[in-house]
C-alpha cells in the first residue's frame, strides 16, 4: 500500500525514461534552494563528555555540490562531530544547520533534510529489504515510493535480495542496504562514516559513483574515512581535525599549498604534514 504524499512531496515518478535518476532538486519543490546557500553550516560547535571536550569550538560549512572529507587521527572527534550534527547527540555548545533549517530549534524539519549512514549499519532484524524500504517511506512520507526504490536496488546491486532478510544478506549487503534506505527520501544533505567498511571491490567502486553522482545533482556531502587515497579520489574539500579541533579546512589544493610545496602531494603527504605541524591543544578546562 502507498502511503498518502505530505506537504512538500511530488508524487510524479522519480526516475527517467532512460533509467537514469532525476536530479535530487526536481523530487522536492521544498528543497529547490539557491546553490548559494550552505546546505550545512556548524557554527562554534563544541562537545564534552564530562570534564573532556571531544569537540571544541568547530566552524565549517559545504555548500551543494561539494564532498568534504573528514580526516584526523583516531580520537579526533570525527565520529562525534558527525553524530552532533545529525542530531543522534545534541551538542554542549554552537549551532548546526542543515539546508538552513537549526538542528536545535527545528529537529525533524533538519532531518528530513539529511541521511547519516554510521560505519555499522542498523537493520530490523524480521524485516526482509523490501520492507524496509517501505517502513522508511512510510516514515517519510514518500509518494510513489517503489519508482525510487527499485533503481536504488538495482543501482546498489540488490534487485535480486529484495525478498531476504538481514541475516541472509552479507556486511556488504547490509550496508548497501542501509544505504538504499537513507537515501530512499532524496536527501540534501548526506553523511557517511566509514562507508566502505565490509564491500568488495566492485561494491567499493560503485559507492564512489554513487557519491560522485548525489554531489554532481546537488547534495551536500561529508565523507569520514581514514582511507585517504579513496577521499583524494572523491572528495572536493577536506577537513582535518586533531584533539577536537580544527587544524586544516578548504579545498584540496588551498589545503596542499597551505601544507606543501607540491601541488600534486598527495592527501596522505597533506595530512601527516598538518598533524605533525599543528599545535597542542589548550588545557582541558570543565565543561560549561
Amino acid at each position: 500500500m502507498t502511503p498518502p504524499a505530505r506537504p512538500g512531496y511530488r508524487s510524479a515518478p522519480r526516475y527517467k525514461p532512460d533509467g537514469g535518476f532525476l536530479p535530487l532538486a526536481d523530487l522536492h519543490p521544498r528543497r529547490n534552494l539557491p546553490l548559494s546557500r550552505r546546505m550545512i553550516e556548524v557554527q562554534g560547535l563544541t562537545k564534552y563528555y564530562g570534564d573532556f571536550p571531544a569537540v571544541r569550538d568547530l566552524s565549517f560549512a559545504v555548500q551543494p555540490g561539494e564532498v568534504m572529507g573528514l580526516v584526523g587521527p583516531n580520537g579526533a572527534g570525527k565520529t562525534t562531530t558527525l553524530r552532533c550534527c545529525t542530531g543522534v547527540i545534541p551538542p554542549t555548545g554552537g549551532t548546526v544547520r542543515i539546508a538552513g533549517v537549526d538542528l536545535a530549534t527545528d529537529p525533524v524539519g533538519a532531518k528530513r533534510q539529511l541521511a547519516f549512514f554510521p560505519d555499522e549499519p542498523r537493520l530490523f532484524d524480521y524485516l526482509t529489504v523490501w520492507q524496509h524500504l517501505v517502513f522508511v517511506a512510510r516514515l517519510y512520507g514518500v509518494a510513489d515510493y517503489a519508482a525510487r526504490a527499485q533503481p536504488l536496488l538495482a543501482e546498489l546491486e540488490m534487485a535480486d535480495k529484495r525478498d531476504q532478510l538481514p541475516g541472509e544478506l552479507s556486511r556488504g549487503m547490509k550496508q548497501k542496504l542501509a544505504i538504499a534506505c537513507g537515501l530512499l527520501h532524496a536527501p540534501r544533505v548526506i553523511f557517511f562514516d566509514e562507508p566502505l567498511t565490509g564491500l568488495d571491490p566492485a561494491g567499493i567502486r560503485r559507492m564512489k559513483d554513487t557519491m560522485r553522482r548525489l554531489a554532481r545533482e546537488g547534495a551536500a556531502v561529508i565523507l569520514s574515512s581514514h582511507l585517504l587515497s579513496m577521499l583524494e579520489e572523491v572528495c572536493t574539500h577536506v577537513l582535518i581535525l586533531q584533539q577536537g579541533g580544527k587544524i586544516a579546512a578548504g579545498s584540496l589544493a588551498e589545503v596542499r599549498r597551505r601544507f606543501t610545496e607540491h601541488p600534486d602531494a598527495s592527501l596522505e603527504d597533506v595530512f601527516f604534514k598538518a598533524t605533525e605541524t599543528a599545535p597542542a591543544a589548550p588545557p582541558v578546562l570543565p565543561g560549561p
